[in-house]
């Protein structure tokens, strides 16, 4: 699939392409990021390629990522060309509790700050990029259709929010006219699949285009930690290596072997695993370098076979919690044990026996 192939986000007509630039490296604030030119190599690239969507957020190197966005788009007059997403939640203001969260002083605020940093008038995308458990759902998605009317905000999204409460936020806005979530953005990987629970089957059911980050954990998925290297390579986020238990490199070798039988690279493999699962738009890749960038788009050439996909599903296979579980045995007891919509159900425990009476 090349990168020009566009797909629209959830239950919207925004083209997106299959893969979104994460601008969350775009600066070096944090000791690990891009330079200002590197980042304008990486934009000029992606967007060469056919890329459109770009993500960042309000507080991704304290306001520097959306500037060099900014400063790069306007001078170019590529502006208009993009899908441009930005996040709201984030305090840039320490000491004032109205700075960050998602209430409407706050929001509106983070906003107007977003659009003066980015050059532009409107975002095509506006993300809440956590649940603020202070503030009511209803407060927010009346401010942020306040903005959609404005002509400030194209489409709305939700981060790292709950299932339910993103529900109850779609469920308001459709009964009272509001501007409703378009798309979801959590993370998702090999190494990170619980949102298969809730999150992916509440955005499915409700029209939300899903796009996970971290699709590679950080870097582990890249095929550059393995058994025989264990605690001899570094990282830049460190917290990432403690994740790195007997499972982990068990599905890495796998990664590995399948990338061999390809002919291409581990990292590839567990992205375009990603961007073929259901529900899936657009996964957000990083880059710091214009190298790390063309090795995440080669994962649009990659083609998993049914046998390849199999073995990497059952090796990353999660713990889901209640009820997940319980509904997967539960179906043969609706089912009876007959095929549903391409779903066989084992026969139910509870079934009677042919000789049986029922009453």
């Amino acid at each position: 699939m090349p990168l020009n192939h566009y797909v629209t986000l959830g239950r919207s007509g925004l083209r997106v392409s299959p893969l979104c630039l994460g601008a969350m490296t775009f600066g070096e604030e944090l000791g690990w990021g891009s330079s200002v030119k590197e980042a304008e190599s990486i934009i000029d690239r992606f967007l060469e390629r056919g890329g459109n969507f770009i993500d960042t957020a309000n507080v991704y190197t304290f306001g520097h990522s959306e500037k060099i966005i900014g400063d790069h788009l306007g001078r170019t007059g590529k502006r208009d060309r993009v899908v441009l997403a930005t996040k709201f939640y984030g305090n840039l203001f320490p000491g004032d509790p109205n700075g960050g969260g998602a209430g409407r002083k706050s929001l509106t605020a983070a906003v107007h700050e977003s659009l003066r940093r980015l050059q532009t008038d409107y975002l095509d995308l506006l993300w809440m990029h956590a649940w603020d458990r202070h503030t009511p759902i209803d407060e927010t998605m009346r401010a942020l259709d306040d903005l959609v009317r404005a002509g400030k905000v194209r489409y709305l999204g939700f981060s790292d929010t709950p299932a339910w409460k993103c529900a109850q936020a779609q469920v308001t806005a459709h009964l009272r006219g509001w501007s409703p979530v378009t798309a979801l953005q959590v993370e998702y990987s090999l190494l990170e699949r619980t949102i298969e629970g809730e999150l992916v089957p509440m955005a499915q059911e409700l029209g939300l285009g899903i796009t996970p980050w971290a699709p590679m954990k950080g870097g582990l998925l890249s095929g550059k930690y393995t058994r025989e290297n264990a605690g001899k390579v570094s990282a830049n986020r460190a917290w990432t290596l403690g994740l790195l238990n007997d499972k982990a490199y068990t599905l890495i070798d796998a990664l590995i072997q399948i990338a061999k039988e390809l002919d291409t690279t581990p990292a590839r493999v567990a992205l375009a695993w990603v961007q073929a699962r259901p529900g899936v738009t657009s996964p957000i890749i990083g880059a710091r370098t214009l190298q790390q960038l063309d090795e995440n788009l080669g994962a649009l050439e990659v083609i998993l076979t049914h046998t390849q996909r199999s073995k990497l599903d059952s090796l990353s296979e999660p713990q889901l919690n209640f009820p997940a579980p319980f509904l997967a045995r539960a179906g043969s007891f609706m089912h009876g044990g007959m095929t549903v919509n391409g779903d066989t159900a084992a026969p139910s425990p509870f079934a009677p026996k042919p000789e049986s009476k029922t009453w």
